[in-house]
């Protein structure tokens, strides 16, 4: 099997980040925070392309991180994810981070950093914590202007 190298690596996080941006997007126009997620498989395959359905559905676990998390373990019959990638808009906040560790995915990217609420070291550092015995490399900071901006955008307008 080829391994990727860094240059197409970062090319696939850019086109991976960019789907879940569309979705984040999609959530925006549906009156949700504009979080958007895609899970991508160990070949490469997208598992799951989701986004936040906390209102739509009257949800409170509704993120697209779990969303994408739960999808992913339906197409593979498995709750382990192993070999996985997750790309996100959003730093993952602390009840997306616990799933993240319990589906032992092998990669997580994401776009912004949430100063408020982020599990992956903004505020809390869920991921990688020295005691928890599940750890994964962590991409941070892929098209975060864009990530931000529309974010931003969206809650000044709800203001």
């Amino acid at each position: 099997m080829h391994s990727p190298s860094p240059i197409e690596t970062a090319a696939q996080d850019e086109r991976f980040l960019r789907a879940a941006l569309a979705q984040a997007q999609m959530a925006a126009a549906a009156g949700e925070v504009p979080i958007g997620a895609l899970l991508v498989g160990p070949e490469g395959a997208i598992l799951a392309e989701t986004q936040n359905r906390l209102l739509r559905d009257n949800d409170p676990t509704a993120h697209a991180e779990i969303l994408a998390l739960r999808a992913a373990g339906a197409a593979l019959g498995n709750y382990r994810l192993t070999g996985c990638t997750l790309y996100v808009t959003l730093e993952p906040c602390a009840m997306c981070a616990g799933a993240i560790i319990h589906a032992r995915l092998a990669r997580l990217v994401y776009g912004a950093a949430d100063p408020k609420a982020g599990a992956a070291g903004s505020v809390l550092s869920v991921l990688n914590h020295p005691q928890l015995n599940h750890k994964m490399p962590i991409a941070s900071g892929l098209l975060a202007d864009e990530c931000g901006a529309l974010l931003k955008d969206f809650f000044r307008q709800r203001r």
